[in-house]
Formats: structure tokens, C-alpha cells, sequence
């Protein structure tokens, strides 16, 4: 990415960071992933229980790493050897979790958050649960609003997911949606997050790069 598309791009940043705070969620800009790390500690006091959703960006951030070998009391859904089961108590122990990480499938200029899930586990936990909700995102995660979020879940982040998951649906055959009635389909909650009343629970960090789908 040149120069004059990464200054772009940070005042694309800029302006949703503006309107999510209007909306009572915290923004931020990391310029690179040391920077993302202190400003989840800024957030995240040591010692917190904390948990996530389903995110390729907080692998392709190092984020479950991080967790892994901090102080946190992570409750890991990837850890290997757990079975359906154990998955199914941490979905249920994380909405008591001190803060909950995850990423969004699209974010408006308007400074709302689009999030489509299949088990809906993840977006019930960003609406309620959890005492902070710690979005990170990257900019190619802005859309200029909601109608552009959902074809972005159209059109990206579900064929995408759904051949990531190897699932049975035509979106990941065809690479776009057909609204179908599969039982493996992944798009069943469709949430949008327009505002918080708590200030302080919801924290956007967005990077100046292409992160998860």
C-alpha cells in the first residue's frame, strides 16, 4: 500500500472513529500491532477473565497468541482437544467475561457495527454480557453504510467463512450469496449495533491494513 492510499485510508479511519464515538464507542487507531497490543492493555486490566468470537483477524493479529501468554484468564474456544461440549460452556462462560475480543463484519461511517453469525453466540455476546467488548478491524472492514454492509456480508466475509469452514452451502461453491436454506448455512442473527448506553463497554480498534474477511 503506497503512501497516498495509507493516508486515505487513516482519514477514512478518522471519520469512523468520529462517529462511533458519537454513538458511545470508544475508537481507536493502532499504527501497527505493538501499538494495538498497549492500547488492549489500556483497556484490559491484567488479571481480567476475557474471552472471543470467531475472528481470522485475531489470529491474523496475533491477538489468541497474545491471550495465550498473558496474565489474562483467557477462555480458549480453540484450544485443542475440546469437545462439543466444553466449546458450548465457554459460549456460555464468556458472557461473565471481564471483556469479550472479536471482529465485525462491516463497520458504517455512520458508526455502526453489521455482524452476521451462524450459531449467534458472538453477536449476543457483543450486545450484552460482557462488561467490555474489545472490536478489533481492519479498514477494509468500512463501508459507507448499512446497505453496504450487508452486500459486503453478501458478497465477502460469508462465501468466504463458508469455505473457510468447508461448509455445505452455495455461497462457497458460487462465491456469492443465493439465500439459501441449507442446514449448514452460516448467516442465521443478522445485528446491527447503532449505539451503546454504556460508555466504555464497546472499544473499535482499527489498523491501516486487510485484516479477516
Amino acid at each position: 500500500m503506497d503512501n497516498n492510499m495509507k493516508w486515505l485510508n487513516e482519514k477514512k479511519i478518522e471519520k469512523t472513529i468520529r462517529a462511533l464515538e458519537n454513538n458511545n464507542i470508544n475508537g481507536y487507531f493502532a499504527k501497527d500491532k505493538d501499538e494495538l497490543i498497549s492500547t488492549i492493555k489500556s483497556i484490559v486490566k491484567s488479571g481480567s477473565t476475557v474471552s472471543c468470537g470467531g475472528s481470522m483477524t485475531l489470529f491474523e493479529t496475533d491477538i489468541i497468541d497474545f491471550l495465550r501468554g498473558s496474565d489474562y484468564n483467557f477462555l480458549d474456544r480453540y484450544k485443542e482437544g475440546l469437545s462439543a461440549n466444553d466449546i458450548k460452556e465457554i459460549y456460555r462462560k464468556s458472557f461473565f467475561a471481564d471483556a469479550y475480543f472479536t471482529s465485525s463484519n462491516a463497520i458504517t461511517e455512520n458508526g455502526e457495527l453489521y455482524n452476521v453469525d451462524g450459531n449467534g453466540n458472538r453477536v449476543a455476546a457483543m450486545i450484552y454480557g460482557p462488561d467490555k467488548v474489545i472490536v478489533i478491524s481492519g479498514v477494509n472492514k468500512i463501508v459507507k453504510n448499512e446497505q453496504e454492509a450487508i452486500e459486503r456480508v453478501r458478497n465477502i466475509a460469508a462465501p468466504a467463512n463458508a469455505k473457510r469452514l468447508n461448509t455445505d452451502t452455495p455461497c462457497s461453491i458460487s462465491g456469492s450469496c443465493a439465500y439459501c436454506s441449507s442446514s449448514d448455512r452460516i448467516c442465521c442473527d443478522y445485528v446491527t449495533i447503532k449505539k451503546q448506553r454504556s460508555k466504555g463497554r464497546m472499544h473499535v480498534i482499527f489498523l491501516n491494513e486487510v485484516l479477516g474477511y
